[in-house]
């Protein structure tokens, strides 16, 4: 079976290489049409073209991007809006095209906490993404964003509650971080074979290397504590209530 084509969605770039970089760096490899769209940051910004980097060395094709400022980095998109401040039917819209023009079978952006860190731009693409999946497909909304398209899934980039012990023996994590219970998990994929090609996507994101965030402090990792946290990618599956009734499975 031809591995299911896959629209990522999420706020930051290097979010797409740090919660789903193996997936899709795994769907891009068995021949599967792979997109990323990004909430916030400018197209003329240098995090942009580190980006365009990022997603060539993840075979995700070229950048795609919402163009709003990251809540906290106001010059992330100089005189636009902040993500979590833009209207949200102008934000789900924006999305709304990009889904069908892009027509993949399976969409994946962050979980309702927005991940270990709760970003407020993550909770909110969160919010859009589901929005906007289920709009994509209803021909009477955004009738000017293109030809109506119901993605088939949606994925939840996640962490259960088991992979957190690990994270603070190797990254020394010690504040609270968000998780979900194990049997909230519905995919558990083994991405260690595209391990080496989502840590080289994560480090493109040279910006966030050299200002120590979660990219530098990888960049410090050892081989072995590398495998130990990046091995693995979780999600859960979202219903889409008005997609058809054939289930397409991210594969594990």
């Amino acid at each position: 079976m031809p591995m299911p084509s896959l629209l990522a969605v999420f706020a930051h770039p290097d979010d797409e290489s740090l919660f789903a970089g193996g997936v899709l760096a795994r769907h891009a490899a068995a021949g599967a049409r792979v997109g990323v769209v990004t909430a916030t940051w400018a197209a003329d910004t240098p995090r942009a073209a580190e980006l365009a980097d990022a997603l060539r060395i993840l075979g995700a094709g070229a950048p795609r991007m919402l163009g709003y400022a990251d809540a906290r980095v106001p010059q992330s998109a100089p005189g636009g809006a902040r993500f979590c401040d833009a209207p949200l039917d102008e934000a789900v819209g924006r999305l709304v095209t990009h889904i069908r023009d892009f027509r993949s079978e399976i969409m994946v952006t962050h979980d309702a906490y927005g991940g270990l860190t709760g970003h407020p731009d993550h909770v909110h693409t969160h919010r859009v993404a589901v929005l906007a999946a289920q709009a994509a497909g209803l021909e009477q909304l955004y009738p000017g964003a293109g030809a109506p398209w119901q993605p088939r899934a949606l994925y939840l980039a996640t962490h259960p509650h088991s992979a957190v012990p690990a994270l603070r023996d190797v990254v020394g994590v010690h504040k609270a971080v968000y998780s979900v219970p194990d049997e909230r998990v519905t995919a558990t994929v083994d991405v260690g074979p595209w391990m080496e090609q989502k840590i080289a996507a994560v480090l493109a994101h040279r910006t966030e290397v050299e200002r120590g965030a979660v990219p530098g402090l990888i960049a410090g990792l050892s081989q072995e504590a590398r495998e130990r946290l990046f091995c693995t990618e979780w999600y859960i599956r979202h219903s889409l209530d008005s997609a058809p009734a054939a289930r397409t499975e991210l594969t594990v």
